[in-house]
């Protein structure tokens, strides 16, 4: 059975949400970061961290100005790497199961960041995460792994893939 269980799909499938249960419902100790929409007055104003453990740290925010940029939002790469990329190594070296939500065109900024999940989808843990559907080179690499198991989600598949990934998880 393949040690890597990376989500896909369009926005709004829960993605996250699968996650979210799946971490939840183990048994085992699980570490790393989710992200989650940041809004006001009904309107996405960005992103922010968080991580199983509890820490939080803005990712994206329309009103940051920095030099990365996706959308209307700017992208805090600091932020991603000293309370992201920690809580991956962290988790990496301290839990069964690391969670990497979500593998995306904000995260892949930072150099740090590719480099750290190149190595713990290599490394022989379980990693579920999620990742981005449009092509992108290294996020097509990342996909290609042989360790990796590639899962679209739809709005009609996730009971399932919940029940499989929750096998595979106790195993």
């Amino acid at each position: 059975m393949k040690q890597v269980y990376l989500l896909t799909g369009r926005p709004g499938t829960g993605k996250t949400s699968l996650i979210k249960q799946l971490v939840v419902g183990m048994t085992g100790k699980a570490g790393g970061f989710y992200t989650e929409e940041i809004r006001s007055g009904g309107e996405r104003q960005g992103f922010r961290l968080v991580t199983l453990d509890g820490q939080e740290a803005i990712l994206a925010h329309v009103n940051i100005k920095s030099p990365y940029r996706v959308s209307k939002y700017g992208v805090d790469i600091n932020s991603l790497e000293r309370v992201g990329v920690s809580a991956l190594n962290q988790a990496a070296k301290e839990c069964q199961l690391v969670v990497v939500d979500e593998i995306g065109r904000m995260e892949l900024f930072s150099a740090n960041f590719r480099e750290d999940v190149f190595k713990i989808i290599n490394s022989g843990k379980k990693v579920l995460g999620t990742i981005m559907s449009s092509a992108n080179p290294w996020a097509d690499t990342i996909k290609r792994q042989p360790q990796v198991n590639l899962i679209e989600v739809t709005r009609t598949n996730h009971q399932q893939i919940l029940e499989a990934l929750s096998l595979w998880l106790r195993s």
